[in-house]
């Protein structure tokens, strides 16, 4: 790590982190007993909905000992899976949330249910990995997982297994407490407490603690969801786990006749329309900002909250995301800044990138982020992944990472792993317009990422023309000031235009640019000029199957001075092409 603002920034973030463990661990001992010490779980009164599709086939695996969570998996052979170690740590947060307990109860056998109290008992019984199931996104699902899918481990228990098992959501809502009242990131405390208020309806012997945990709902929501709906970490993925689980405590609260927050009812509404903002014509979110490959039914299930024939919002100015629409084409771009650093773990460098589909085809994406592997999920994050212009091979925001001299590697270890690999830097100044015109839509935005180390500010404009189906943009790229890092003034700086193409694209070069066809039959011709055209390999992290192989267009550049590259995607005709399958 270069001396420089980013330094700077690194030492203030490893001060404020060593505070707050201070005070932290200060409030393990100064403060007054939890609210739930003298407390018990004396029964189960509603069970809530959980909105997330269940599919009886993963039953069937798991009764094999096949446990395939975040493009991972793991065979138990016979065992508890309990008693093996993780093969990645997203896959040790979905088995010790316990959110695949619902394909057990989809199975609804009494195999099914016998398996299900079999790795509940095993998880109560201390099996393992403490550090990993304490975790406090981990505990707040598992507490939501055991009241939603208390039918499921309880039918057919003996009363033994009830109150070890009403003893363990007790413990669990404890931890949560005090989680809360010792300070974790801002996203952590949204979790725990909406677990909290699920844990103050559903149980009799601890309704105290959905007065506190109300309070801290409302206080979160009101900082967190913004005006527009989106969330401060910018990450759908994040916008819509939360909805799917507001929604049911939304009827929790009117099942046991108790008033809802306003705030959680001002988040749901807010919330939908800014989804389907995101929504592409395939039923799939964009791939910004932590989004990787879209469970269409979950999205699906939430957007009928919002009815089936709403309209999407166009704009969001306060989530940095804008929607162009012309036809059957579809244009989602991200001209936001990056979000507050405590929000900005899943945040990538994409400021200015844009996905693009017709119909239920997508044509331009971002490489979205994978379920599992830091690598990979930290090159998901970077500008090359994201179509969008990059200098220099650079990304424009810069990311915590172990670096530096190896005093500096070890506080960014620790930090890495109490705050996760945040966004130390990013753009600064970003500002998007959009202007309605008679045959077409026309968005404009700019960033200056790339200013401090490169002295060049980049500004993008998109037009979609309704009646001809054509896509024009413009990429100029504006020498401003000086760079202040590694003493690049001005020097000539080699750029590079990207655009990733979905996997169901096929192109090839032709004499005036390329030609692209999809597998439903359509044929567009991209072109550009004052630039150089290359085809070059991409990957796509998003397929419901895991990594893809795909291609990716690129404009090759040199900017030593104020330049300016057009582009555009016009669809040509509706047949295939050669060797295309329909």
């Amino acid at each position: 790590m270069a001396w420089g603002p980013d330094r700077w920034r690194f030492y203030r973030l490893v001060a404020r982190e060593a505070a707050r463990a201070s005070r932290a661990a200060g409030a393990s001992v100064t403060a007054p007993p939890d609210i739930l010490a003298r407390m018990r779980v004396t029964g189960l009164v509603i069970a809530p909905q959980d909105l997330r599709t269940s599919d009886a086939t993963f039953a069937d695996d798991i009764y094999a000992g096949l446990f395939v969570f975040a493009g991972r998996s793991l065979a138990a052979s016979g065992g508890s899976p309990f008693d093996y170690a993780a093969p990645s740590p997203e896959w040790a947060d979905e088995l010790y949330g316990f959110g695949w307990l619902r394909h057990l109860r989809a199975a609804d056998t009494a195999l099914a249910r016998a398996n299900a109290r079999a790795f509940v008992a095993d998880f109560i019984a201390g099996r393992g990995d403490a550090a990993l199931a304490r975790q406090t996104p981990v505990a707040a699902r598992r507490l939501i997982s055991f009241l939603c899918q208390s039918p499921l481990v309880l039918e057919g228990a003996d009363h033994g297994f009830y109150q070890n098992f009403l003893k363990a959501i007790g413990r669990n809502a404890q931890q949560l407490e005090r989680d809360l009242r010792r300070g974790v990131p801002p996203q952590w405390r949204l979790n725990a407490a909406v677990a909290l208020c699920y844990a103050g309806l559903c149980c009799d012997g601890i309704q105290p603690i959905l007065r506190r945990a109300t309070r801290i709902l409302t206080r979160e929501l009101d900082r967190q969801i913004l005006t527009d709906g989106g969330h401060r970490s910018r990450d759908p993925r994040f916008a819509m786990d939360l909805l799917l689980d507001l929604l049911p405590l939304r009827q929790s609260y009117l099942s046991r006749s108790v008033e809802p927050p306003m705030a959680l009812l001002r988040a749901v509404d807010r919330m939908l329309p800014l989804l389907r903002l995101l929504r592409h014509p395939d039923a799939s979110l964009s791939h910004f900002n932590g989004m990787g490959a879209t469970d269409a039914d979950h999205l699906a299930t939430l957007l009928v909250y919002d009815g089936a024939l709403a309209r999407p919002l166009m704009h969001a100015p306060n989530s940095g995301y804008e929607r162009l629409e012309g036809g059957r084409v579809v244009i989602v771009a991200d001209v936001g800044a990056c979000p507050p650093l405590p929000y900005s773990v899943n945040a990538g460098a994409g400021c200015l990138a844009f996905e693009m589909s017709s119909g239920p085809q997508r044509i331009v994406v971002n490489c979205g982020l994978p379920a599992s592997g830091a690598d990979l999920r930290l090159l998901a994050r970077s500008t090359p992944a994201h179509s969008t212009a990059s200098v220099a091979h650079s990304s424009s925001c810069r990311f915590l990472t172990r670096t530096g001299w190896w005093g500096e590697r070890l506080l960014a270890d620790w930090l890495i792993r109490r705050r996760g690999p945040v966004v130390l830097s990013g753009p600064s100044a970003v500002a998007a317009e959009r202007a309605e015109e008679a045959d077409s839509v026309v968005l404009a935005a700019r960033h200056n990422g790339y200013a401090p180390d490169f002295g060049i500010v980049h500004e993008r404009r998109w037009q979609l023309f309704h009646a001809s189906v054509r896509l024009e943009g413009r990429d100029a790229f504006l020498r401003q000031g000086k760079a202040q890092s590694r003493g690049r003034r001005l020097r000539p700086q080699d750029v590079a235009i990207r655009f990733h193409l979905h996997p169901g694209i096929a192109v090839r070069g032709i004499p005036d640019g390329l030609e692209l066809a999809s597998a439903l039959g359509e044929v567009w011709v991209f072109r550009a000029e004052n630039a150089e055209i290359a085809i070059e390999e991409s990957v796509y992290f998003s397929g419901l199957t895991g990594p893809r192989r795909t291609d990716q267009i690129v404009l090759h550049l040199r900017v030593s001075e104020d330049v300016e590259v057009r582009w555009s995607f016009e669809r040509q005709a509706s047949a295939p092409l050669r060797g295309v399958a329909p």
